[in-house]
């Protein structure tokens, strides 16, 4: 088999604690009040429609719809963070001033009590018998830094808080786990999720009542936080009993509705019935024109357009082998002839707003560039088309130029506001990406000779991406108004039909068009620059190393390699604990640009040895340097001893030994980032067959069984572990390309 590199739900069960729980909390906060509960506007990664099984809340949409306003949904980031020149004495500090977190530091003069999660704050609530505050978001959220504007800088909301409650901050990045627990909560009670999550727990970190975002104050139907937390403290005093039982009922259902294990003498899923389905069902959520699947906000999606290539590989003489191959090279070709795909930076930003691809929300994440490196060097391998190559490698220069640390690591994300000026005090989004055509005229403004009507080189370039004198974004895309007489540059044109309508040759109008984005690109450099997050997670940096791996062995880049090794080697430096034998979540760029620590180091989680590893397996393949593969073996050794359910078999997503988590969870999506144990099954295939040690081919079949119910019902919700299960029943070849590379370090 050719190996080639959206949906949330939970499991079925009894709906009828859940539903208790939602007319209890929908009445506790309607109570006296005409008022409902705004929870539809997100940040981060969207929670997805569900689909297949039904989750634990699919008939419980009782009071806590209320709790929702019917307004549309609009999903930005943006930063915390202040320019030069804008910086003031605080008038308040807190504890959250000693942490390493940007999203963490953002908070840190809030006039709030805030603690990180950890024990201080677990004791203080217990010892004052108080409930706990948990807000949840990251350092690139929009709505999250709104919040954190409105509510937690206001004297009047950060006196309630840190009088009646504890209030513990969460970096949803630096603890996934957490936020796991947390989201399942606050998707199950409310029916979506997203940034900022509020969600309030009794001292014994049991969850009660949950949302996202809420406004500070009143505004006609909606309730600001003020007025939730009132009602949330009278209720703790008169009615704490009820609260407490209400989540311990879903607690309950929510630990029998996510397991996920074997049955007893369960057999792996049919490899052509599930690849089959899982076809199907992306054919039918595909949308034509532009490609992408289902409507806007419309997401890359990489795990589905690998999946997509793997179908092909196995299919080719199929009609529907050749209808998969289109839909994926479809829409890698869009997306990057579009404003989601950065014309002037290079890289990819987060998602596009409407159907075609054009205006993104800005924010890019490391995630994102490493997964998409992979998936356009595929379809090069697979078409033989130089425009996948031509961005493969245009992603990975974005990466080395503006996420990568002289340590060798990456950095984890780069926001989507920033000041347009550098005299402004507000800022925007997109301010970094966007232009007027004013600007474009005078940066551009030279003749070309030769041309039909003599144009000028801004002439050209206006035509070639789509610019318009008034602006090209839609005001439906722009309800903050923020993007008025802007342009998102998008490709209108292939290069044939615009050196046609000039006249020029297509060579002439290529060095012409390159020039133009030189231009534009020094004069970007000038502007505010947005925030960067400095954070560097195992996990990500796993997924960018298996992209400049494989880019690099399909190119025969000698560079490329060598930046695959130095990133592995940034890994086993700063990311793995030798004496405790496990790698680190996460470590952070310090003020002195070096490499820095938290005092207590997080542990890794799931997706950090499963990335990792699969990084590694790439780095050997295409180096053939056998340090790597050895390392793989040790840190899968590792991940089996750590996270491995013995009992119902695959991988928890976290310790399931640890006491404050109150949820043992197996993630099974394959979302913005594929599911760890998707990721594994693939791994210990791989390892099997590099090291001959059967019993990792046996592990990767008993946990694919542990996930036959998602698998045969749903494919969609697992488009990377489909293609495990594939890998099981086609053979894999080995193919051999060794690069001569010069890095070393220390295995």
């Amino acid at each position: 088999m050719l190996r080639l590199g959206f949906a949330w739900s939970t499991s079925s069960t009894t709906t009828k604690h859940i539903a208790q729980a939602r007319l209890f909390t929908g009445s506790l906060l309607r109570k006296d009040t005409p008022h409902t509960l705004h929870n539809s506007r997100f940040s981060g990664p969207p929670q997805a429609p569900q689909v297949g099984r039904k989750s634990v809340l699919a008939s419980t949409k009782l009071s806590w719809d209320s709790f929702r306003s019917s307004g549309a949904v609009f999903f930005s980031m943006a930063s915390g963070s202040d320019g030069p020149g804008r910086l003031k004495t605080p008038k308040h500090t807190n504890r959250l001033s000693k942490e390493k977190s940007s999203y963490l530091l953002q908070h840190a003069h809030n006039p709030v009590d805030w603690y990180p999660w950890g024990q201080e704050a677990f004791d203080k609530a217990r010892s004052e018998d108080k409930p706990i505050f948990l807000s949840v978001g990251y350092s690139t959220c929009h709505w999250c830094h709104v919040m954190e504007r409105e509510s937690f800088e206001d004297e009047e909301i950060g006196k309630i808080l840190s009088e009646n409650f504890v209030c513990i901050k969460v970096d949803r990045e630096e603890r996934p786990d957490v936020d796991k627990v947390y989201m399942t909560f606050v998707q199950a009670t409310s029916g979506g999720g997203g940034w900022p999550m509020s969600v309030w727990l009794t001292p014994h970190l049991k969850p009660f009542i949950g949302g996202t975002y809420f406004p500070p104050r009143d505004s006609g139907r909606r309730p600001g936080l003020k007025t939730v937390l009132l009602r949330i403290i009278s209720q703790w005093q008169s009615n704490r009993e009820t609260l407490e039982s209400s989540g311990e009922r879903v607690l309950e259902a929510l630990r029998k509705g996510t397991e996920i294990s074997a049955s007893p003498g369960e057999t792996l899923p049919s490899s052509p019935d599930v690849a089959n389905r899982c076809y199907q069902q992306l054919a039918h959520s595909y949308e034509e024109e532009y490609g992408g699947f289902r409507e806007a906000p419309k997401f890359p999606s990489p795990v589905n357009l690998m999946f997509l290539m793997s179908f092909w590989a196995v299919n080719r003489a199929s009609s529907e082998g050749a209808e998969a191959l289109q839909m994926a090279l479809h829409t890698l070709r869009m997306m990057a002839l579009g404003g989601i795909h950065d014309h002037v930076a290079q890289g990819f930003h987060r998602y596009s707003t409407d159907t075609s691809w054009h205006v993104p929300h800005f924010e890019k994440m490391l995630y994102d560039q490493g997964q998409l490196a992979v998936a356009y060097i595929t379809a090069y391998q697979v078409s033989g088309e130089r425009l996948f190559a031509d961005v493969a490698r245009d992603v990975l220069l974005y990466v080395s130029r503006d996420l990568s640390d002289k340590s060798g690591g990456f950095y984890s994300a780069e926001d989507a506001d920033s000041f347009p000026t550098v005299e402004s005090t507000e800022k925007r989004e997109g301010a970094f990406c966007v232009w007027t055509a004013g600007e474009i005229r005078e940066l551009l403004p030279d003749i070309v000779e030769g041309t039909t009507g003599g144009a000028t080189q801004a002439d050209i370039f206006m035509h070639h991406y789509g610019v318009k004198e008034q602006g090209n974004v839609d005001p439906a895309q722009d309800p903050h108004g923020e993007l008025q007489g802007q342009n998102v540059l998008i490709v209108r044109y292939s290069v044939e039909l615009t050196a046609a309508h000039f006249g020029i040759s297509v060579d002439r109008l290529s060095n012409l068009l390159s020039d133009a984005r030189t231009k534009l690109a020094e004069v970007r450099r000038a502007r505010p620059p947005p925030h960067l997050d400095t954070k560097m997670l195992a996990s990500w940096n796993g997924l960018m190393l298996s992209g400049f791996a494989r880019v690099g062995a399909v190119l025969g880049d000698k560079a490329l390699l060598e930046r695959a090794e130095r990133a592995a080697c940034f890994l086993r430096e700063h990311l793995w604990d030798e004496e405790g034998q496990r790698i680190l979540h996460s470590c952070y760029r310090g003020d002195n640009m070096e490499v820095e620590q938290v005092a207590s180091p997080i542990a890794g989680f799931l997706d950090d040895y499963a990335f990792v590893v699969c990084g590694l397996l790439d780095l050997f393949e295409a180096t053939q340097r056998v340090r790597w593969l050895q390392w793989a073996e040790e840190l899968q050794l590792r991940q089996d001893q750590l996270f491995w359910d013995s009992q119902g078999s695959g991988y928890f997503c976290s310790d399931p030994s640890d006491p404050t988590l109150l949820l043992a969870l197996k993630q099974d999506q394959d979302g913005a980032e594929p599911s760890a144990n998707s990721v594994s099954a693939m791994n210990l295939l791989r390892l099997s067959h590099l090291t001959g040690r059967q019993d990792w081919t046996q592990r990767s079949q008993q946990l694919l069984t542990a996930f036959s119910d998602r698998l045969l019902k749903v494919p969609i919700a697992l488009p990377d572990m489909v293609r495990s299960v594939m890998a099981q029943h086609y053979t894999l070849k080995q193919v051999t390309a060794v690069w001569s590379t010069t890095t070393e370090c220390e295995v």
